[in-house]
């Protein structure tokens, strides 16, 4: 069963979670990791922007 890992960090705006999650989808190819399957940003409930992924 997989579940989701949070990033630490939430943010003020959608446009910051965006960029970390582009960097996690494409970041790990350079280093010689398998990458996560699935990267999503979500928003919580005081309105902040986080991401999650799946490996």
């Amino acid at each position: 069963m997989m579940a989701w890992i949070y990033w630490a960090k939430l943010y003020e705006s959608k446009f910051q979670a965006r960029c970390l999650a582009a960097r996690l989808r494409e970041d790990w190819w350079i280093n010689g990791y398998d990458g996560p399957a699935e990267v999503e940003v979500f928003r919580s409930r005081k309105g902040r922007y986080g991401v999650k992924y799946m490996w």
